[in-house]
């Protein structure tokens, strides 16, 4: 098998995970929905222990919220889990499940990602 084989196998895989693309050739469709409900929280625990105050403003809402947000907006591989938590913020901002804070704050959250 080439590199690019490989990799290209290997980019199939990664958008099966997280980006809830198809199966590649030889994957158990529902065991891939299982491993990327795991990758799921685990980025959601991750933003908790990055953000706790986020965590405690949402309370229990934070998982089902959280879960929500990334099966419509997966982490791409190589975007920073800041630039992540950012989006996330943004997004429970726009949906209106946080207030909207004050002026110039999504702005700046914008300008760092």
């Amino acid at each position: 098998m080439s590199r690019d084989d490989l990799a290209r196998q290997q980019a199939e895989l990664l958008h099966a995970l997280l980006a809830g693309g198809p199966a590649p050739r030889g994957f158990d469709p529902s065991r891939l929905r299982v491993e990327a409900n795991v990758l799921r929280r685990k980025h959601g625990r991750v933003l908790a222990y990055q953000r706790p105050e986020l965590a405690e403003a949402l309370g229990e809402r934070y998982g089902p919220l959280f879960t929500e947000f990334a099966s419509a907006r997966p982490k791409k591989a190589a975007e920073r889990s800041g630039a992540y938590a950012d989006a996330f913020v943004t997004w429970l901002i726009e949906q209106g499940h946080l207030p909207k804070p004050k002026r110039g704050l999504l702005s700046r959250l914008r300008r760092q990602t």
